[in-house]
């Protein structure tokens, strides 16, 4: 006669799998720009040896041109790509035999216990991700995501590698910067300088229709933005908000206050969300494993995977407010 508790792993193992959705669900709504990618679908696939993204860096021909006058017609070299390498991260929820064979050996019980050490899991691996998304991808020997400090670099001309161009090199791969201490009345920020430094990096953030359609603050600066508005400009953004980021609105684009401890003191980023992309590998989009039972322990595992990486096709959209 089989096992009664026969069953069990393959509860641990679909426990998970019916979870792994509302994990990645659950991961993107930690994190206001996530989120935002996740509502715009750019939470996009990739496969390969890197993940490349195209980059239009230059424009093609045009000329004002006079009767017989030769027009040029040999196309210029105008695109190119950015590499990202790949960066794995995994959770794990596990088992012992004295759990699952003894303490919990009903269906229910071991269900209830699997959901809660999952959520458990799930808070942990959104935790990490979104500290990560603001990381400069140097974190735990490199094998961190690169982030919004790497992306959006507080000294885009510094000579430093980004998608395998350098942006010191390149000056169409570099973000956009406003420096309190440099530039504000005082240099300092407050709430008096505020908004004067808001709409110029606005304003160099722009490009045609291509405008910030996400500006994220620290604590200090949110506060400074707060104080600066008068009652009836509090306007907030109703998607943010159902989403439980407190928010303002900065013309068009939602202010959404991020209190992540990966968040660098005294920054705002202005993003243009239309050329930023959450990539990942369809295998391992926060996908469960197999259960396993090494053959020294009596206890049973599985592992949450994920591989990927933030990726910018524009830099030069992007800015980073700081002091």
């Amino acid at each position: 006669m089989a096992s009664p508790n026969s069953s069990f792993t393959e509860i641990i193992t679909t426990t998970l799998e019916n979870r792994s959705g509302k994990t990645a669900d659950n991961v993107s709504k930690g994190n206001a720009l996530l989120a935002r990618l996740k509502k715009k679908g750019a939470w996009k696939p990739a496969t390969g040896r890197s993940i490349v993204q195209e980059l239009e860096y230059s424009e093609g021909n045009f000329q004002w041109f006079s009767g017989y006058e030769t027009i040029t017609i040999t196309p210029p070299d105008v695109f190119t790509a950015a590499e990202y390498n790949w960066k794995q991260a995994a959770g794990s929820v596990s088992i012992s035999g004295l759990e699952k064979d003894v303490q919990n050996t009903g269906k229910e019980a071991l269900i209830d216990l699997m959901e809660a050490r999952i959520k458990n899991s799930e808070r942990t691996m959104k935790n990490n991700v979104t500290i990560a998304m603001y990381s400069d991808g140097t974190g735990s020997s490199g094998k961190e995501i690169g982030g919004l400090q790497l992306l959006v670099a507080d000294d885009p001309t510094a000579s430093a590698t980004v998608g395998g161009i350098n942006q010191n090199t390149y000056s169409w791969w570099r973000n956009q910067t406003y420096d309190f201490s440099t530039e504000a009345a005082g240099n300092v920020a407050s709430a008096t300088t505020i908004q004067e430094g808001m709409n110029k990096l606005s304003l160099r953030c722009s490009r045609g229709g291509d405008q910030t359609d996400l500006i994220l603050m620290d604590d200090d600066y949110f506060g400074y933005f707060w104080a600066s508005m008068q009652t009836i400009q509090r306007v907030t953004d109703p998607d943010m908000a159902k989403l439980g980021f407190k928010t303002l609105m900065f013309g068009n684009a939602p202010v959404v206050y991020e209190d992540s401890t990966g968040m660098p003191d005294d920054h705002m980023y202005f993003l243009n969300t239309d050329y930023l992309n959450m990539r990942y590998a369809p295998a391992q989009h926060f996908t469960p494993s197999s259960s396993v039972r090494p053959a020294n322990q009596n206890a049973e595992t599985v592992i949450i995977l994920f591989a990927g990486n933030l990726t910018c096709s524009n830099r030069s959209l992007q800015g980073v407010g700081k002091l």
